[in-house]
This record gives structure tokens, sequence and C-alpha cells, in this order.
């Protein structure tokens, strides 16, 4: 590539190593932020009152976790705080190291504090994906202050990390990159990257690059160095216009922003069609939305809401297996998840249809907040000590497993209120819910 500069080749037109090096690199790796004022985005964690910020310019690091999509710049952060605070980098995927692996790290790092006295960083890329014994092997390290550990997930760490060592640990979420940033990535990778400035390359097309990169900044400078690999480049300035770079990417990208107003329009319409009972236009906006790199599990839980708004004790399975379809797209993963999903959107939008649930605890609640000072029957009070049963806790309960039918006429409510939230409809299992509390409640429903 052109910009290879003489000082860069020894005398026989050879390039140096450093050269040769940079020259392999992507790169989205080549113009990796070295300091926190070169990043871009996450404002909240190292703009001026951010905790990174602060923790470096105090020269302390707490173990932490970094929580975020793909590109938004955790191993980036994690190696700004170590060479802000002069620590030894270490780093791990847990992907493919193990105890034996995490146990050898700590092991260095042990011997460089005692040996050099200078601090470790382990960086451990997925997190999440080491298992319990993998991650209980940390434990010890960190409470000794052996290293310092920032671990890195994409997936909600409450659910995929230990409690014991989520207990040790910070997290701190990082956003998507907004798209100004972005853009501001790439210009400067177009403007000081020492291969791709001489090219003085033109974006002219920002939707469909700012698209496609969904706020990960290293795919949109991949993007980038895809279009300039296959890019005309006898004259310039180079245009990367948006038949290059779908040339390049071999990638039309379907008319989805997963962050603009068509994400809400197709997810409106994927909803109102499994409301409506009609699964093939549910499948359509589910391969829609699939298409255009939604989120799978933003699919799987929003079925798992419309089971229980939509659908309730018309079909109570629906629920269940909206859940289990939730949790085969977090085991399994695109592309085979696409068939859990879509057996689960057939089901849904077929079942009988009731509302009667989701509006039940929309009219309790309004009746709660009016009547917050209603007080709890002595009668349904709990009385797990014998002074609570001489105070009345208690008194009075009727224990409906002795009655017939294993129900007994009794109010339930605060004394002096009665509402009715609840009322069933005739549609599927519901249809016998009604029936039996109209049998047994007879004049209320």
């Amino acid at each position: 590539m052109p910009g290879d500069s003489l000082n860069q080749d020894d005398l026989f037109g050879r390039p140096s190593r450093e050269a040769a090096g940079s020259r392999f690199q992507p790169l989205a790796e080549r113009v990796r932020p070295r300091a926190l004022d070169e990043m871009f985005g996450q404002e909240h964690l190292i703009g001026p009152d951010g905790p990174l910020r602060k923790f470096i310019g105090q020269g302390h690091l707490p173990s932490m976790i970094f929580w975020g999509p793909p590109g938004s710049g955790k191993t980036t952060l994690a190696e700004i705080c170590a060479n802000s605070l002069d620590f030894h980098f270490d780093s791990l995927s847990a992907v493919d190291a193990g105890v034996k692996e995490v146990r050898r790290a700590l092991d260095f790092a042990a011997s460089g504090r005692h040996l050099e006295g200078r601090q470790t960083l382990l960086f451990i890329d997925e997190i999440h994906r080491f298992n319990k014994a993998q991650q209980d092997s940390l434990l010890h390290a960190i409470e000794q202050g052996v290293v310092v550990l920032i671990g890195a997930t994409t997936e909600n760490p409450s659910f995929e990390v230990n409690a014991a060592l989520m207990s040790r640990m910070q997290v701190y979420i990082l956003d998507p990159l907004k798209n100004d940033d972005i853009k501001a990535a790439v210009g400067r990778a177009l403007e000081e990257d020492s291969l791709v400035a001489p090219y003085k390359a033109v974006i002219d097309d920002w939707d469909f690059l700012l698209l496609y990169a969904g706020g990960d900044a290293r795919k949109a400078l991949n993007a980038v160095e895809a279009g300039l690999s296959v890019a005309d480049t006898s004259t310039v300035p180079i245009h990367l216009s948006r038949y290059l770079l779908e040339n390049a990417l071999q990638k039309k990208l379907p008319v989805y922003d997963k962050k603009g107003e068509s994400h809400y329009d197709t997810v409106s319409a994927f909803i109102k069609s499994m409301r409506g009972s009609d699964p093939d236009a549910s499948l359509f906006w589910l391969a829609r939305m699939l298409e255009g790199g939604e989120d799978p599990k933003f699919i799987a839980r929003r079925m798992v809401i419309f089971a229980s708004e939509d659908i309730g004790n018309a079909d109570p399975y629906a629920v269940t297996l909206a859940v289990s379809v939730f949790h085969a797209v977090e085991m399994i993963g695109l592309p085979e998840a696409r068939i859990n999903l879509a057996q689960g959107v057939a089901y849904l939008a077929g079942c009988p249809k009731s509302n009667a649930s989701y509006r039940a605890i929309n009219d309790a609640q309004r009746f709660a907040e009016a009547h917050q000072d209603a007080v709890v029957p002595m009668h349904l009070r709990n009385a797990p000590t014998k002074f609570m049963k001489e105070a009345g806790y208690g008194k009075g309960y009727k224990y409906p497993h002795d009655y017939p039918e294993h129900f007994v006429k009794e109010s339930y409510m605060p004394e002096g209120l009665s509402g009715v939230f609840y009322n069933p409809t005739d549609e599927g299992r519901e249809k016998y819910i009604k029936e039996r509390l109209e049998k047994l409640w007879k004049g209320k429903y």
C-alpha cells in the first residue's frame, strides 16, 4: 500500500521489521486508542467524572467486569488502564484457556510482584465462558491482590458469572458506540494511519457503513479496510461507495435499522401479527428481523412477554414454551436458533388469545396505589411465634383444603375493600377457569 516512507525500508528496499509487522496488522488494531483521550464513546466511564478516569488518576484500580457488545472498547479500555498505571498486561481468552493457563498467569503475576514490585492486570476475554471451577480459581488471587482482574463479557454477568466472583468485582456497562463515535473513529483512521492516509479515502455512503457496523467500531474499520482492498488504487482520492462496500463485504443490507424507526415498526408488526393469529405474517417479520441482524434474544424476550400479555390462561403452556425458546436461543445461538424461534412463533400465533391477566394486573396496581394504607386483615397474617398467635395473628383463618372442593367462601381483601380485576374469557383453557370461578364465587364474576 502507498504511504510506506523511505525510513521504513533498509538499503535494499525491504521493509523494516516494525513496518512489516504493522503491514500485516488489521486497520482496527493499528489505530487502537492508547490513552483515554483517544477513545470515542463511553463518556459515562471515561469522561471527567467517569469512574475509570478517577481510578487511573488516583493510581488505584479495582477488579472489574466490562459488560458490553462487540466493538464497544472492552479490550482497548483494559489495555489503557494497564498502560496508564504501568501495570504488566496479561491477556487470556476464556474460549481456549483453562485452569492450567489461569494458574500459569497467576504464578507469573505473583513472581512479577515479588521480584519487580510491579502489579499485573489480567484481562480475560469472554469470561462468561469459564465454568465454575475456572472462575473459582481466580478468587484467591483477587482477594490477595496478586492481580487486578478485568473480565470482558457480552452476556449479562448476573447470569453467567458466579456470585463469589461477582461479589469481588465492579461491573461496568459499555454501550454500543453511537454513529458519531464510529464516524470519528473511522475518520481518524483514514487521516492518521500511515498505510491508509495516502489513499485520501472518502466514505460516500455513511448510512450503509453505520448500519453494517451496528455500533461496532472494529466492524466499521474492517469494512473500510475490505473496501480499500478491492478498490482501484491507481488514482486518489478513493471513494468508498455503497457498491464498492457491498462488493467487498459480499453483503447487501436489508432496510432494517436495529436502532432506528424501522426497528420499532418491525417489532410492532411482529407482535401484532402474532396477536392477530397470523403465523405466516409473524414468521415473515421474524425472518425480516433475523436478516437485519436483530439480536435473537431480544426477539425471544418479546415472545415471553407476549405469551403472558396476549395469550395468558387461554393457553398456560404458551409461556412455558416461550421461556423454553429463550433458553434454547441462549444455548444454541444463530443460525440454528432460528428454528427454535420459528417453532415458538408459529405456536404463539396459533394459540387462543386472552389479555385478561394483563388487564387484571393493570387494574389491580391502580387499585393498590389508591389504597396504600389498607392493612392486612388479622386472619390473613402469619403467626410464626407464640406471642403473635396470642396477639390474634392468623386467628379465624379457614384452611381451604379442609373444606369440600378445597374452597371456603372467605374475604381475602383488606377490610372494607372489594374489587374484581381478573375477568377470564371463554377462550381456550381460560374458559374452564371462568366456569370454576363462577361456580365458587356466585354473583361475583
